[in-house]
């Protein structure tokens, strides 16, 4: 199963969403993979990887050097299966972000690698139960590229105004990429992050997304300092805080997403 987190508005927690949903899968016992396709590396710095630190032994087996893998005649590329790389977690693989990414964006567009990682993927299934995709925020080559390769779009959505108005923008292309790349992808819900209870703006604004008809799915993750926390000790919240609420709404959030899945495969069996 590939699941994608995606939104074209940033600070939205995509990291933090596709880092510690991985991070639970993993902790179930599913062999689990994280590929981060933002420049940025937040989730890579999450799990441990510092990506422009070029000193690593491993620092070839990025995600921006699997793309860019020439395949030719007298060509040697690297297989696809040496890129994941292991992450102190237990079952949790990372293949990390590159600041190449930025650089050879134009040129992977120009040669149309956008089908590339879903190749990528087809071959590295075979080893793991579940796949995560970190995206960066915007609807560029990156993206797309996810969103073709995926089977389920998760998007995180922090209650505002502008987030409301991003979040139709993004179906809106998203259902045109469906139409002419991807028809297996579902969108499976909206990830309500950062949520104040104590504010009616939220609950409205949620309830307006409702009443057109979006799956917005439950629980909503507390807004908490916590994260930030995680995010500086580089260990997801499962690890660091089990019992925490924040956690605590992953868990049941995960649990959801697990059960609709085993849902649908015994209705297509």
């Amino acid at each position: 199963m590939r699941r994608v987190i995606f939104n074209q508005k940033g600070g939205v927690g995509k990291s933090s969403i596709a880092a510690n949903l991985a991070a639970l899968s993993a902790t179930q016992g599913l062999k689990t993979l994280l590929i981060d396709l933002d420049v940025q590396g937040n989730s890579s710095h999450y799990l441990g990887y510092d990506p422009r630190d070029e000193a690593g032994a491993e620092q070839s087996k990025n995600i921006a050097e699997l793309l860019n893998q020439t395949v030719g005649w007298f060509s040697v590329s690297t297989p696809v299966k040496a890129f994941p790389q292991p992450t102190q977690f237990s079952n949790l693989d990372i293949i990390p972000s590159s600041p190449k990414l930025e650089k050879i964006e134009s040129e992977l567009e120009r040669r149309y690698k956008i089908y590339k990682l879903r190749d990528a993927l087809d071959e590295l299934e075979k080893d793991y139960d579940r796949i995560y995709i970190d995206t960066p925020p915007n609807f560029n080559f990156f993206s797309k590229a996810a969103l073709i390769a995926a089977q389920r779009l998760l998007i995180p959505f922090d209650c505002d105004s502008f987030s409301q108005q991003a979040l139709m923008t993004l179906l809106n292309n998203v259902a045109e990429l469906r139409e002419d790349h991807n028809r297996k992808l579902e969108v499976e819900g909206v990830i309500v992050n950062m949520f104040n209870a104590q504010a009616n703006f939220p609950a409205k604004i949620i309830a307006d997304l409702s009443d057109i008809g979006l799956p917005i799915l439950k629980p909503y993750l507390p807004l908490s300092v916590k994260m930030k926390e995680s995010h500086y000790h580089q260990q997801p919240l499962i690890h660091m805080l089990p019992n925490h609420k924040l956690t605590r709404a992953f868990e049941e959030l995960f649990t959801q997403l697990e059960q609709r899945q085993s849902s649908r495969l015994e209705t297509e069996q």
